[in-house]
């Protein structure tokens, strides 16, 4: 599955084809990413990614978690995808990530649109969340980008770098997205 969200950046499903640029692009970034992903220090290697991508297919063909690639001209620059879906309720949630000195080209803005776009209209969802952390300015920045609503901080809601952090919890529902 690939979703064209403008005439250089594309979203592929992760294959086990990305295993090898996906651990080279974290590899070169990991203490930027770090920062702020909590995952970052258990994935070093080829084979961890490989694994990785092996679960989210697995997911995926479960619909309750589909991951993609961000590339640009035919390179990898990040990952996005709709997490922790829950169809009963028709709840998602984004995550995403973006190699450093990537930012402020308003890449992860179009992918999350283009993902919002498949949330509601393919998967038929009617609400998504963005969580990031707080300090996270750019993550947070991003979902008052794309509209969404701020409802709450989830104190102590994630352990990051041997301490917990709290979390901004914000939400787009689909009748809200369709009038924006």
């Amino acid at each position: 599955m690939k979703i064209q969200v403008d005439e250089n950046i594309s979203l592929e499903f992760l294959e086990e084809i990305h295993a090898e640029s996906l651990c080279n692009v974290v590899n070169a970034n990991r203490e930027y990413l770090r920062e702020w992903l909590p995952w970052v220090d258990n994935m070093k290697s080829v084979p961890n990614f490989r694994q990785y991508i092996t679960e989210s297919k697995k997911r995926a063909a479960d619909k309750t978690d589909f991951g993609f690639a961000i590339i640009i001209d035919k390179n990898i620059v990040g990952r996005i995808g709709m997490h922790h879906i829950n169809h009963q309720n028709k709840i998602g949630e984004i995550g995403y990530w973006l190699a450093n000195g990537m930012q402020g080209r308003g890449i992860i803005t179009k992918c999350c649109n283009a993902l919002i776009k498949f949330g509601f209209n393919e998967l038929g969802l009617n609400r998504i969340e963005i969580k990031c952390a707080l300090g996270n300015n750019k993550s947070k920045t991003i979902a008052e980008k794309l509209q969404f609503k701020h409802e709450a901080v989830l104190e102590q809601a994630e352990w990051l770098n041997g301490r917990f952090v709290g979390l901004h919890l914000y939400a787009l529902l689909k009748n809200d997205w369709r009038s924006a």
